[in-house]
């Protein structure tokens, strides 16, 4: 019984620190990786559009919230955006996801996970470089697809997604622009 307890308040201990105890920051190597992401953190609105078909574009609202969360080792981005409707403001949701940005220290790179609404799921490699963010993917009937985050000149969240059927003529298919509106 006495064994059993000890183990009871030691596995406890293990994953509830204490009150004022700091848990120890995450491994180096990924904090530092990390940083180079940190210019997403925060609460982003704004307004993009997208191709239903070639040529016809769709205008929405779009809201990104970033956090960084696990002591600064994974980057969440959860997304919503919705069609634009009359002067007043939002219609339905045409897209909702979730992404979660890693990176592995022993691979050397950063990992990019995707989730939407419609039950797609991603899981790939992402491209970190000079305060830009950049994923690719494989949509059966569409092609290959290309997505870049970056901040404009006015320090505002700029990304647009590109597709290929040959992997050497990129069309861009969305475009979002996006104000900080908080961080956290």
């Amino acid at each position: 019984m006495w064994q059993r307890a000890n183990l009871v308040v030691i596995s406890l201990l293990m994953i509830a620190p204490a009150s004022g105890v700091a848990q120890p920051p995450g491994p180096a190597a990924q904090l530092v990786a990390m940083k180079k992401v940190h210019f997403l953190v925060g609460e982003w609105k704004g307004e993009g559009w997208f191709e239903t078909a070639p040529g016809q574009k769709r205008e929405f609202k779009g809201s990104e919230v970033v956090r960084l969360k696990a002591g600064g080792v994974v980057l969440t981005v959860e997304g919503e955006h919705r069609a634009k409707a009359g002067p007043s403001g939002e219609g339905p949701v045409v897209h909702s996801a979730f992404g979660i940005v890693t990176y592995d220290e022993k691979a050397k790179r950063y990992r990019f996970q995707g989730f939407t609404s419609r039950g797609n799921h991603e899981d790939t490699e992402a491209k970190v470089t000079d305060g830009q963010l950049v994923w690719e993917m494989k949509i059966p009937r569409f092609g290959d697809v290309r997505y870049t985050i970056k901040l404009d000149d006015k320090g505002r969240w700029f990304e647009i997604g590109e597709v290929t059927q040959d992997g050497k003529d990129w069309r861009q298919f969305f475009e979002m622009t996006l104000e900080k509106s908080a961080t956290k």
